[in-house]
């Protein structure tokens, strides 16, 4: 499922309070990064992250790449920073983000 703009939109206002969880540094993505921001996404839906300076891939490729590990969608990149979004499965449907139509 993709995202529209409205749905984008709310996202990133949501996202706007955040504190980057997920930091891309020189190792790039591995495994333990991977499952870190599994984990983060499952309990939380929404989580905001940070490619370092160090890092080979750009923001851009960075959160991509994430996003595709993940399974879940990049709403925004924002010079260094980027936030991924997917609905979660382990919370009651109450507790979950309710997306705009």
């Amino acid at each position: 499922m993709d995202l529209t703009s409205k749905q984008r939109s709310q996202l990133r206002s949501m996202a706007n309070g955040l504190d980057a969880i997920v930091h891309i540094g020189k190792d790039g993505i591995g495994p333990n990064l991977t499952r870190q921001a599994d984990d983060a996404l499952e309990a939380r839906e929404l989580i905001k992250g940070r490619v370092l300076e160090n890092s080979p891939l750009s923001p851009r490729e960075g959160a991509e790449e994430l996003a595709k590990a993940t399974r879940s969608q990049v709403v925004q990149v924002i010079g260094s920073r980027f936030v991924l979004y997917r609905e979660t499965h382990g919370k009651p449907k109450d507790k979950r983000i309710k997306l705009v139509k």
